[in-house]
């Protein structure tokens, strides 16, 4: 008869492993998990936000460049003319303004963004001072599409909500023109139906 006897000592498992005197510290949550949105939080996770067209980034560059080239080229000039340190100054100044307007304006377009509700739309940007537009689609009059020449240049269009009120009215930039025209023929349609709705 073969076997281990009745009783007998459990087969040999593997050796145990003693605890880790240094355990590894607990992974760190995301930072909206550890930093979760407070009352002051704008910016609802819970629709879902529609980015502007990034292509709207070169149209504010472009601009800001346009502003900068004067600024510096008089800057330049007055100090050919005069040689006084203080336009060195200005002109050192200035371009560092420029770097900085760069990055916010990088920043800035990623921030805009829109989310369509069932009887409102949200708009939102901003960057240290965060900002959300809430439109009931029964406040709107009318709603228009507008195209730059730079915008025309880089195929995007900006959509402008007008209401009853001036401080309420709200835009959304770096739109597609077919989807600046559908979001216009959509929320005109809306409106027209809430209107008639009230």
């Amino acid at each position: 008869m073969t076997g281990d006897p009745v009783g007998g000592p459990p087969p040999p498992g593997p050796p145990a492993v003693p605890p880790d005197p240094h355990p590894a510290p607990p992974p760190v949550p995301p930072w909206s998990a550890a930093f979760p949105p407070g009352p002051l939080e704008p910016w609802p996770d819970t629709v879902r936000w529609q980015p502007v067209s990034g292509d709207l980034i070169w149209v504010e560059l472009l601009r800001l460049a346009a502003a900068l080239g004067v600024l510096l080229l008089g800057l330049a000039v007055g100090w050919a003319l005069s040689g006084h340190w203080l336009f060195g100054a200005a002109l050192g100044a200035v371009v560092l303004a420029g770097a900085w307007r760069v990055v916010a304006i990088v920043r800035a377009v990623h921030a805009w963004g829109y989310a369509e509700r069932e009887n409102d739309l949200l708009v939102r940007h901003g960057l240290l001072v965060r900002r959300l537009s809430i439109v009931p689609y029964s406040r709107m009059q009318f709603v228009d599409v507008s195209a730059g020449p730079l915008e025309r240049a880089f195929d995007v269009a900006t959509v402008q909500l007008h209401t009853a009120a001036a401080a309420s009215d709200a835009r959304v930039p770096g739109l597609r023109p077919a989807e600046a025209s559908r979001l216009r023929d959509r929320l005109t349609a809306l409106g027209e139906d809430r209107a008639e709705g009230l």
